[in-house]
Parts: C-alpha cells; sequence; structure tokens
C-alpha cells in the first residue's frame, strides 16, 4: 500500500519513517516536511539511509492523493485537521496523531485547545485508536484519532477495573513521568540539557491538556463520569512513560480476582505484557517497542489499586500505535511491522 507521512520531520513522522521501512505491505511513497521542504530525508536524519532518495516536500492536497493511499497526519493541532479534512474529501484512509479528531464534543477541545474545530461533522465518525479497547470500530472506520501518549498509558492501566469502581467513588489519581521526547521536538527551555539533566518537575499541574481525553474515555468504559486528577512529570531520559495510577475498588474483590479482568480484557492484545501482582514495569523493557507492560498491587483492607503501565512514548504513545490502526484497518497482522523487542541495556 502507498503511504504518505504529513509532517514527517517532528518525533512521530521520523519515528513512522523508521518502523515503515520494515512494514511488509507499506511503502511510504509521499513525505511532507514544511522546515525541509527541498531536502533528501537521509541528510537530515543519517539514520533513516535507506531514505537517502526520498526528499522532503511540502503538502499539496492534489499530490498527496496522486502518489498515496493512505496517510498519516502528524501535524501540530490545528493544523491537522486541514489536512485531513482535505484528504477525506478523497478516496483515502487517514490516522490522524494530533489532537484535533480525539474528542466528541467539539466544545471540549475548544476549551482546552483554544482552537475553533473546523470540522466539528468529522469528530462523530472518527473512531479513538485505542487498539485495545476499540479494535472493531477501527477496523471499519476511514479516520483514526491516535490517542496521546500519557492517555494511552493511563487508559491501558485503568480499563479492565473501571466497572469495579463504585458510583461517585474518589477520583483516580494519576501519576505519570515522561521522557523528553514527548515534549517534540521544539527548542523550549524545560527540555533544555542544563536544566533537564538531573532533575524532575511535575508541569501543567490541573492543566494538561490529556487530562480530559483520559476522563472521557475512562468515562465511556465506566459508564458515567470518571473523575481524574492527573500529574504529569518530565524526566531526564529520551523517551519512555511510565503511568502509576490509584484507584479505590468495590467491595466483594479480593487482590486474587484482578488478575483474572486483566487477563479477559486483554485477551488477544498481543501487546500488552501483563507482569502481575507485585511486578511492577519499567521503561527500559519497551524501550522502541509497540508493548505496555503492566503490573500492579492491591491492599484487600484499603480497597486501594495501585496499577503501573511503562510504553514507549514514541511508539505505543504515538507513530507505533498508528501503524497498529493501521494494520487493523486494512485486515493485516495488528503487529505487522511492529514486532521489535526492547532495547538492553
Amino acid at each position: 500500500m502507498r503511504i504518505g507521512i504529513v509532517g514527517a520531520s517532528g518525533y512521530t513522522g521520523v519515528e513512522l519513517l523508521r518502523l515503515l521501512h520494515c512494514h511488509p505491505h507499506a511503502q511510504v511513497t509521499y513525505i511532507t516536511a514544511h522546515t525541509y521542504a527541498g531536502k533528501p530525508v537521509g541528510e537530515v536524519y543519517p539514520h533513516l539511509h535507506p531514505y537517502a532518495n526520498s526528499v522532503f516536500r511540502k503538502f499539496s492536497v492534489s499530490e498527496a492523493l496522486e502518489e498515496a493511499d493512505f496517510f498519516f497526519i502528524a501535524l501540530p493541532h490545528g493544523e491537522a485537521m486541514v489536512a485531513v479534512s482535505s484528504l477525506l474529501e478523497g478516496d483515502c484512509r487517514v490516522c490522524d496523531l494530533s489532537a484535533d479528531y480525539r474528542f466528541s464534543d467539539p466544545k471540549t477541545y475548544e476549551n482546552w485547545y483554544q482552537v475553533e474545530h473546523s470540522s466539528p461533522k468529522l469528530l462523530q465518525e472518527a473512531v479513538y485508536g485505542l487498539a485495545e479497547i476499540n479494535r472493531d470500530a477501527i477496523r471499519d472506520t476511514r479516520l483514526v484519532a491516535v490517542p496521546g501518549c500519557y492517555p494511552t498509558a493511563s487508559i491501558l492501566a485503568l480499563a479492565p477495573v473501571m466497572n469495579q469502581i463504585p458510583a461517585n467513588g474518589t477520583s483516580i489519581i494519576i501519576d505519570a513521568k515522561s521522557g523528553l521526547s514527548g515534549a517534540g521536538r521544539a527548542l523550549s527551555l524545560p527540555t533544555h540539557f542544563a536544566q533537564a539533566d538531573e532533575n524532575m518537575k511535575p508541569y501543567n499541574v490541573g492543566s494538561h491538556r490529556h487530562t480530559p481525553e483520559i476522563e472521557e474515555v475512562l468515562s465511556s468504559l465506566r459508564g458515567e463520569k470518571a473523575s481524574v486528577v492527573f500529574t504529569p512529570h518530565l524526566i531526564p531520559m529520551n523517551r519512555g512513560i511510565l503511568a502509576t495510577c490509584y484507584a479505590k475498588l468495590g467491595e466483594g474483590i479480593s487482590t486474587d480476582a484482578i488478575e483474572p479482568l486483566y487477563r479477559s480484557c486483554y485477551k488477544g492484545s498481543e501487546f500488552i505484557v501483563i507482569r502481575g501482582e507485585g511486578d511492577f514495569p519499567e521503561t527500559k523493557a519497551v524501550s522502541g517497542t509497540n508493548y505496555c507492560h503492566i503490573g500492579w498491587h492491591f491492599d484487600d483492607d484499603s480497597r486501594l489499586l495501585i496499577v503501573a503501565s511503562a510504553i514507549d512514548n514514541l511508539v505505543k504513545g504515538a507513530s507505533g500505535q498508528a501503524i497498529q490502526c493501521m494494520n487493523i484497518m486494512n485486515d493485516w497482522d495488528e503487529a505487522a511491522g511492529l514486532g521489535s523487542l526492547g532495547i538492553f541495556p
């Protein structure tokens, strides 16, 4: 299948190029990057030397539709919706890695992203691209909204137990740490080496844009409003997310009942590794992979579940997950092009 990547020079676009090079059914035929238009891909990113003869271009809808059949959009929010709506007027399918189509209500998007949505009707068509909970809907759509990295880690950690959280219970608390690549490739003071090295700090406390995304999905799984307290942190490593989540469960559930809930929820989900009670995940184990490792501890007396998940924010948290969705949309092996294991040490 001919693949186009719109916005291919950022971290997620570059990761798409790396992963798709080994995909058995996909060939990248159209690559755009406004900043590097006219430059060979291999010159800008030497590790992508197989693309030495490919050149970054400026985006053109007509050229895109002529040269590719399936598109990944790796543009900033606000810009992505313009490209998506234009491409969908042609006979193609799209995985959008921005936040532009992740919400069902345009007002939620506009309140949190401070951008007016230009194609709100597509929000009703877009499918939230978390394969482990939305596989059937992804298969039948032409537009997938790829989840954010923090939501991916958090939702996968909590989805199996959402029905065990009592009505009107306490808030779910999510304490998450991310490598610096999660902030994107643009230069900024907090990600400057001298400020980030040997340092860790929370940021956007109470105002992070992934909060409503996590709440919307968890609420849909629960069948009623799920209140989330989400605190993200930057840590001095290149990639990886560790999300530690705290939730009080209802009466009548014991420690022994937790693992069957996770195994039942993720039966047939190749990229979920259930580590189990007391066996907590680490970011190194998933670096460079599309896997999510999950482990937990449940206290029978307090009813408190502490569950942690680890993902690579650029793979399972972005580009790998997008490719996983593409595979489902085309009835290919869900793991096609995504079989790499973690790099150690």
